[in-house]
Formats: structure tokens, sequence, C-alpha cells
């Protein structure tokens, strides 16, 4: 029985550890130089839209504007890029059943096993957590174009405590921006 409980505990710890990342994922316009991008200003009537609360909105913002300040660019009035974001959640359940059916070996007296019918008792774990994907997209302001999107997904965790909400929202935005800009590969002839 205490094998039980040492097994479910170590893969509760598993499974809340692996609740905790962001799954990243990138697309670009291969034809773009991003080189030449050195200013951005936030697309106002885009990030308008998004249904999250504008204090959250602001979080992200200034997570993104870390983030682009800590590559060189810089805010202007008249932009190489236009940064939009756009939010979307899903409710995701999780069932995880370790009962057992099947043959497996058993003993008795002396001698060799034998395999017989059996049924292991076991339990059924169901837990819901929120999946939240943040989309950030870098525009060409010159060409009105996309030519960058980063996209994160990761389980949100809604915290009272507003310095765990902040870091969850810096993790989630600075792992996107981690994938830009992105590295071409050199073609050689």
């Amino acid at each position: 029985m205490m094998k039980l409980y040492l097994s479910a505990s170590v893969i509760l710890v598993l499974i809340l550890f692996s609740c905790d990342s962001v799954n990243v994922y990138s697309d670009f316009d291969k034809k773009t130089d991003f080189s030449n991008f050195k200013t951005y200003a936030f697309y106002k009537k885009g990030i308008d839209k998004v249904e999250i609360s504008d204090l959250d909105k602001r979080r992200i913002l200034r997570a993104i504007e870390n983030e682009l300040k800590a590559k060189g660019m810089v805010v202007s009035d008249n932009p190489d890029v236009l940064v939009n974001i756009f939010t979307k959640s899903r409710e995701k359940i999780d069932v995880y059943n370790n009962s057992y059916y099947g043959w497996y070996p058993w003993y008795y007296g002396y001698g060799y096993g034998h395999y017989g019918p059996g049924y292991g008792f076991g339990y059924t774990n169901v837990s819901t957590s929120t999946e939240g994907t943040l989309f950030i997209d870098l525009i060409d302001a010159r060409k009105k174009e996309l030519a960058w999107q980063g996209i994160g997904t990761g389980i949100l965790s809604y915290h009272k405590n507003i310095d765990k909400k902040e870091a969850r929202i810096n993790e989630f935005v600075s792992k996107i921006m981690m994938a830009y800009p992105p590295e071409l590969e050199m073609v050689s002839n």
C-alpha cells in the first residue's frame, strides 16, 4: 500500500511540474529582413479587441516591451513594426486511471510462479485546468503584412497573488520572444 502512495506522489509531482511549461511555436515570412526592424509601436485597434482584463493586457504589453527593449528595439511614432496580441483559452480535462486488468504472475507455496487472471486495484484521478494561448504578432508597418508570429501555450494559473500572476505572464512572453528574431539557415551554393 505504501508503494501505491509513493507512486501516486511521484506521478502527481511530475504532473505539477509538467503543467508549468510553456510550449512555443513561431512562424515568419522568409523574405523579411528582420535586421531592418529597429522600432515598434503597439497596434491599439487589435489590442483593444482582446477579451481579457485591461490589467492583464497591460501586464502582457509591459512584458513584450521589456523583451523588445532587451533586443535593442525602441518605441516610435513611425515604427518599423506594429505589435499585436491575441489570446484564447480552453478548459482541459485530464483523466488518469491506474487500474490493472489482465494476466500477471501469482505464486503459492514452493516452486515456480504461475500466471493467472488478476485484477489490480487502483484509482481514477480527474483534474481540470485552463490552457491558455498567447499570440504575439509583429506586423511590417510599411507593407501592412504579418512578418512574424510567436505562439505560447500553457496552463494558466489564476493566482490571487498578483506577483505570481505577473511572473507567469512574464514567463509566457519571455519564452515566446526567445524565438524572435528567427534564425534563418544560411544556404551555401
